[in-house]
């Protein structure tokens, strides 16, 4: 059996870990490999390597730094296959998605290959006679980046793209579901010319994520995952005077208003609802009908789920792959299960015909839920549809913006008007307009709002930059020795 181990300095650690955990196939139900689970005292051996590389790092020049990051672009983009291979072996979605993951990740590559135009400082001259106030930017120091198992490349590089551009050292902690991904990342990152313990990959669980948060050379978390680990990451690492940006989890909703084209919307809400099996954090999860669209609006979305091919993502026929474990399968499959006993109706029962082997789960459809049910209150993370029927705008609106979490929405409608108020009114942090994963470039930044983000800080772009970076305002003056005389007042500008 496969162990899967650390990444440091181009190496793997000499120690073996103590603990391991399976690593499966999704799509057989099969164990793999084992992947090796760090100790307390390993994580500490890796942060050390790590604050050792920083300090040289940081001093390295912008155009060092940017020409690596250029190498490492097309170093990603030549081992693009590679690594959606990874991710379709251990994670289970499909090839076309676990490719589309590697191509937005790469975006954020080619975002921080602009460092030097991203940490240009600012000058103010002549603030008072003689003095001049600049500001710059420096790295903060060691980043731990703690990532989820639904994007095991993607997600990393959202991190370790603008962490390591602006000057930190870098340690990945990723989900132990499906770490192999993580590796070729380090190899890749070596490989472009990043110096030795500047990026490095420890797996593990709790103990390892712990350590993380506690160990007093680390300066910032970056977390991305469920809610209640998110507020678990946030309060614990700010507790030890660490910055921390922790994403939690989403239930996003898709407002579709009576005027909205009923085909595209059917569309959208398969797309966004059942891709790589719901397990986005950005997926579609209730659908909010309006008015009198309801009724249609079921029926053309329940018409094409038996279109939905379910299988193996490595076949090149599959559309939706399994679910990273069979517990996690089961877990949503209840959700289906249950529908009926809380007065919700289920048009599309995905647990009713799976494949035989392996993780999988079907497209399931339910309709009439209300908030209170379990469906609707809790993050699923599956492919299960939920459509809520709401009189109008102002209902749909009020029903968004009274859930606890606001990560993301999409509105569906071909009235300007109405998607100009949608915008500005809704309380969730990324907006689609008849665009149902609103996810935004990389040049821009992902974060939600409420129960969807805890530290206020979103991951990657501009907020990225600031987050991987504090700020140092050095005033000047160059007086003419001369003229030196003691002032014990209190210095003003004039």
């Amino acid at each position: 059996m496969e162990t899967i181990g650390h990444r440091v300095a181009g190496r793997d650690l000499p120690e073996p870990s103590e603990r391991v955990a399976p690593v499966y196939d999704p799509a057989r139900g099969v164990q793999i490999a084992e992947v090796s689970l760090a100790s307390a005292a390993q994580v500490a051996e890796v942060v050390k390597i790590a604050r050792d590389a920083s300090t040289a790092w940081g001093a390295t020049s912008l155009s060092r730094r940017a020409n690596i990051f250029f190498r490492l672009r097309e170093l990603l983009v030549a081992h693009q296959d590679d690594l959606a291979a990874a991710i379709t072996r251990e994670h289970g979605k499909v090839l076309d998605d676990a490719r589309a993951e590697v191509a937005r990740g790469i975006e954020n590559v080619e975002f921080a290959c602009g460092i030097p135009q991203l940490l240009k400082g600012t000058l103010s001259a002549e603030v008072s006679s003689g003095v001049d106030v600049l500001t710059v930017s420096e790295p903060v120091g060691v980043v731990a980046g703690i990532t989820p198992f639904n994007f095991p490349v993607m997600v990393p590089l959202w991190m370790l793209a603008d962490a390591v551009a602006c000057g930190n050292a870098f340690v990945l902690k990723p989900s132990e579901k499906d770490p192999s991904p993580s590796l070729m990342l380090a190899d890749l990152v070596q490989e472009a010319g990043i110096p030795d313990g500047v990026v490095s990959v420890v797996q593990g669980d709790r103990e390892a994520v712990d350590a993380l948060l506690s160990h007093p050379d680390i300066d910032a978390i970056s977390f991305v995952g469920s809610t209640p680990v998110a507020r678990y990451v946030y309060e614990t690492g700010t507790a030890h005077g660490k910055r921390v940006q922790a994403l939690g989890g989403a239930k996003n909703h898709m407002v579709v208003l009576p005027d909205a084209d009923l085909d595209a919307a059917a569309d959208a809400a398969i797309s966004g609802g059942y891709g790589s099996a719901g397990e986005r954090c950005m997926a579609i999860s209730v659908v909010v009908a309006v008015g009198d669209i309801g009724d249609g609006l079921v029926d053309a979305i329940a018409a094409r789920i038996p279109d939905i091919v379910v299988g193996p993502g490595d076949e090149a026929t599959s559309m939706m792959g399994p679910l990273i474990t069979g517990e996690h399968r089961d877990r949503v499959s209840s959700f289906v299960t249950g529908a009926e006993l809380e007065g919700a109706r289920v048009v599309v029962d995905g647990a009713a015909n799976p494949p035989a082997d392996g993780f999988f789960l079907g497209c399931s459809l339910l309709d009439g839920v209300e908030p209170g049910m379990r469906a609707y209150d809790e993050e699923i993370f599956g492919p299960v549809l939920s459509v809520v029927r709401v009189a109008s705008y102002d209902d749909a609106v009020a029903l968004v913006n009274a859930n606890p979490y606001g990560n993301g929405v999409a509105l569906f409608t071909r009235d300007g008007g109405a998607a100009r108020r949608f915008q500005r009114e809704v309380t969730v942090g990324m907006v689609g307009i008849n665009v149902p994963v609103p996810v935004p470039v990389a040049s821009h930044s992902f974060g939600g709002w409420k129960a969807s983000l805890f530290g206020g800080s979103p991951i990657y772009g501009p907020e990225g930059i600031r987050f991987y970076t504090r700020s140092k305002v050095v005033t000047t003056r160059w007086p003419d020795p001369a003229s030196s005389t003691i002032d014990l007042g209190f210095p003003t500008n004039r």
